[in-house]
Formats: structure tokens, sequence, C-alpha cells
């Protein structure tokens, strides 16, 4: 965690930053979607990102979502932590509705089925996540939510 002290975001700040975040995840897509992954397949530091793609809970439309992984084995490994604001991201309440996902990691496109990370593979899954983008402690410091830890597995295992 960084030395300055984090405090939660006003309920203002939330509305400018989802605003701001549903911009930039549009620009993303679309420059990822172009280039297969060359253009906004790397976030600051390097960490890399995939496109998460799930069906909405009540509309049924399918949503996209560039998102930050990690790799574990077979599996991908996502952080539904949406800057450390006070509400899980809409991707993720998602795919608790409805599990199975598409992921785009370059031009790749592979369909996978997630499951939040217990607490085991939580307390295993942050220190790696933090390593590869230490914001993520901020952000959790930041929120009184737990945030959640989500695996993707490929389908059929």
């Amino acid at each position: 965690m960084s030395e300055t002290k984090v405090r939660p975001f006003t309920a203002r700040e939330e509305r400018i930053g989802s605003i701001v975040i549903g911009l930039m995840s549009r620009a993303n897509i679309w420059a990822y979607r172009l280039s297969g992954g060359r253009l906004g397949g790397r976030f600051r530091g390097g960490a890399p990102v995939l496109l998460l793609t799930t069906v909405g809970r009540r509309s049924g439309i399918r949503r996209t979502a560039p998102l930050l992984y990690l790799r574990d084995g077979a599996n991908v490994v996502v952080v539904g932590s949406k800057g450390g604001m006070s509400h899980h991201p809409l991707w993720y309440r998602n795919l608790e509705a409805n599990p199975e996902v598409e992921v785009e990691i370059g031009s790749e496109r592979s369909t996978m089925v997630a499951h939040r990370a217990n607490p085991d593979e939580h307390a295993a899954l942050w220190p790696r996540l933090v390593a590869m983008y230490p914001d993520f402690d901020d952000y959790q410091a930041r929120t009184t939510r737990k945030i959640p830890v989500v695996i993707l597995s490929p389908s059929g295992r």
C-alpha cells in the first residue's frame, strides 16, 4: 500500500468516476479489438488487459469490460475493484447471475466459467495481484467491501 492515506470516495466522486471509467472502457475496447490487443492490451506499469464479456443479469445483453488479469495455470484471474468504489462493478454482478463468460486475450477468444475465489484462493492470489498492480491494495483500503477476486476457468474443466 502507498504511504498516502486513502479515503473512501464521496457519492459525487463515484458518479463522476463511473462515467469516466465507462468512457475509457469503451475507447479501450474499440482500440483493443481493432488491433488484436496490441493497443489497450497493457495498463500502467505493464499489467496485461483482457476483455471480459458477460450477459446482463436483467437485460440479457452482452456487455464487455476491459480488465487487468493474472494467469494462474489454465485459469485467468481478474479483480472486481472498480477503483475501490463502494459497490461491485456491473460485470461482476452479471457473472454472479450467469458465470459463463467470454474472454478475449489479444485476438484469441474463449468461453470460460467464473467463480469468486474462496478465502484460501483469495489469500493465495491477492499478493500476486498486488505485485502485478500495486494500486489494488489502495483500492481495498479505500472501501469497506471485500473486493472480489474472480477465477475464470476454461469451459469443460
